[in-house]
C-alpha cells in the first residue's frame, strides 16, 4: 500500500468530525439546561402546545444555530420551541387544563386529537382533492395536483431531523394514523408515472426524506432510470436536512453514497434537485452547512431555497435579502417566498398579505438579478399557487394584483386577476373580488372540481 500523500493528510486533517445524532422531544423540556432562565409558567406553556403540535428537536439545532443570550427571542429558537400563541387561546386553555388536572395519558390524548382536528391538519385539499388513483383505487401517499408533478411522501421518510414549529405538514408527525399520510409502495408510484406520461416532475417529500437510509432513497429512484421512465425529467428532493442536519450529505455513515446515487441518478440523465427549506441567514453559517452544499454541488445536484415569511422569524426584507445574497454566493437558486399555511400554529406565525408583499418588494430591492429568481410571496392554496404581485389603484379601488404560478387547471396559470385591498387578510380565502365582481375568474371552475371529488371519482 502506498502512503498517503501529503495533499491526502491535509485532507484527512481538515475533514469534519463525524457527529451523533441526537434527538430531544417534549418529555425532555424539562431538562434543557438552557431553559432554565424562563419561568415555570413559560416552561409549562411549552408542554400544553407540545402535546398538541409535534415538538422534536436536534442537538446540533441546539449548538449550533440558537442564540441562547436571545432565547426566548432568538429567531431559531422560535422557529423549533413551541410558544404560547401557537394555539388559539380556547384551545391552549382547554389542554392547559387538562394537563394542571393530572389527568390520564389517555385523556390527554383525546384532548390533543380533538384539538388537533380543529386546526385544519391537511390544507388545500390534500386528501380529497390531490390524492390520485390507479384502476380507481386510491394510491395513499402520494399526491399529483398540478398535471406535470407528482409528490411521493415514502413511510420510512415521515419524520425531520428537527420540526419547525410551524410546519404545515405537522400532522404527519402527532402519531394519529387518521391524520398521516405516507406509501411503503414504491412500485405504485412506478406503475402511476408509467400510464401518466405527462408528468415530468417527481417530488419526494414528507416529512424529509433525508432521514431515510440511502439505500432506501435508491429504491424509490433508481428503477426512474429506466429509458420507460425517460418522460419523468426532474427528481426533486424537499429535505431541511441541510440547515437541521448538514452531516446527513458529509459524515453520516451512508452520505457518500446518497451522493453517489444522485451522480448515478444525474449520468442517468435526470435533473436532480435539492428543494432547500431555509427560514433565516444564520442556517447557512456554520462551516458544516457550507461543506453539505458544496459535496451536493460536486455531487451534480441543484439546490433550490423555499421558506415561508413567518412573524417573528424572518418577516423582514434585510433577513430575506440576506439569505438570498449568500444563497446565490453559495450557488443556491433562490425559489420561493410562501406565505405562511393556514395550518397548525398560523396563529403565530401568519403575516397579512399586504404585509408580505412590501417585505417580498422591499428584498428584491436589495439584491442583484441573480436573486430576484425567488418567487413570491405565494399562496399553496386550494386551487393552487397564487403569487401577490402587488398592490395598485385601478379605477379609483385599491387592489391586490394576483396570478396563478401554479394551478388546477394550467389554463389558469399567469392569469392576471384582482381582489379587494384587504389590510387584514392572511390567505386566499380572505380575499374578495375586486370592482363589485361576484366572483374570481376560476371559482365556477373550481367547485365542480371539489364536487367530482366528493363524488369519488377524481383521477380514475
Amino acid at each position: 500500500m502506498n502512503p498517503p500523500t501529503e495533499l491526502a493528510r491535509l485532507q484527512a486533517a481538515s475533514a469534519p468530525a463525524a457527529r451523533r445524532f441526537q434527538v430531544f422531544t417534549v418529555r425532555d423540556l424539562d431538562r434543557f439546561p438552557q431553559l432554565a432562565r424562563l419561568s415555570e409558567e413559560e416552561r409549562f406553556a411549552m408542554r400544553v402546545v407540545a402535546h398538541v403540535l409535534p415538538f422534536r428537536v436536534n442537538a446540533y439545532v441546539l449548538e449550533e444555530l440558537i442564540d441562547w443570550t436571545a432565547a426566548p427571542d432568538d429567531p431559531i429558537f422560535r422557529l423549533v420551541f413551541p410558544a404560547t400563541d401557537a394555539l388559539e387561546p380556547a384551545h391552549f386553555e382547554r389542554m392547559a387544563a387538562v394537563l394542571r388536572s393530572g389527568a390520564p395519558r389517555e385523556e390527554v390524548d383525546r384532548v390533543a386529537w380533538s384539538i388537533r382536528h380543529e386546526l385544519n391538519p391537511h390544507p388545500a385539499g390534500q386528501l380529497d382533492l390531490n390524492v390520485p388513483r390507479l384502476d380507481g383505487e386510491a394510491l395513499p401517499g402520494m399526491q399529483h395536483k398540478y398535471r406535470e408533478t407528482v409528490l411521493f411522501f415514502p413511510a420510512r421518510g415521515q419524520t425531520c431531523h428537527s420540526y419547525c414549529s410551524f410546519c404545515f405538514r405537522w400532522a404527519q408527525f402527532v402519531g394519529d394514523p387518521d391524520l398521516r399520510f405516507a406509501s411503503r409502495e414504491s412500485g405504485l408510484l412506478q406503475e402511476y408515472l408509467r400510464r401518466h406520461r405527462e408528468v415530468t416532475d417527481l417530488l419526494v417529500t414528507g416529512g424529509d426524506p433525508m432521514v431515510m437510509k440511502s439505500a432506501h432513497v435508491a429504491e424509490i429512484l433508481e428503477p426512474l432510470a429506466a429509458p420507460e421512465f425517460e418522460h419523468v425529467q426532474s427528481l426533486r428532493i424537499g429535505t431541511k436536512a441541510l440547515s437541521f442536519w448538514p452531516y446527513r450529505f458529509v459524515t453520516d455513515p451512508d452520505a457518500d453514497d446518497l451522493l453517489r446515487l444522485f451522480e448515478r441518478m444525474v449520468a442517468s440523465g435526470k435533473h436532480v434537485a435539492v428543494m432547500a427549506h431555509y427560514d433565516h441567514p444564520r442556517e447557512l453559517e456554520p462551516a458544516i452547512a457550507r461543506q453539505a452544499i458544496r459535496r451536493l454541488r460536486d455531487a451534480g445536484v441543484e439546490i433550490r431555497s423555499q421558506g415561508p415569511l413567518l412573524r417573528g422569524i424572518n418577516d423582514d426584507a434585510e433577513a430575506w435579502a440576506e439569505a438570498w445574497r449568500e444563497q446565490v454566493r453559495l450557488g443556491i437558486v433562490p425559489y420561493y417566498m410562501f406565505v405562511e399555511r393556514d395550518t397548525g400554529a398560523k396563529n403565530q406565525f401568519e403575516v397579512p398579505l399586504a404585509r408580505a408583499w412590501e417585505v417580498y418588494r422591499e428584498a428584491m430591492k436589495r439584491v442583484s438579478g441573480l436573486g430576484r429568481t425567488a418567487r413570491g410571496p405565494s399562496m399553496s392554496a386550494a386551487p393552487g399557487k397564487v403569487e401577490v404581485q402587488g398592490v395598485a389603484e385601478i379605477r379609483g379601488e385599491k387592489v391586490f394584483v394576483l396570478r396563478f404560478i401554479q394551478g388546477r387547471n394550467p389554463e389558469w396559470v399567469q392569469r392576471p386577476f384582482f381582489a379587494a385591498y384587504d389590510e387584514e387578510a392572511t390567505w386566499l380565502d380572505q380575499l374578495r373580488p375586486a370592482f363589485g365582481e361576484e366572483r374570481f375568474f376560476w371559482e365556477p371552475e373550481f367547485e365542480a372540481m371539489q364536487r367530482v371529488a366528493r363524488e369519488g371519482v377524481l383521477r380514475v
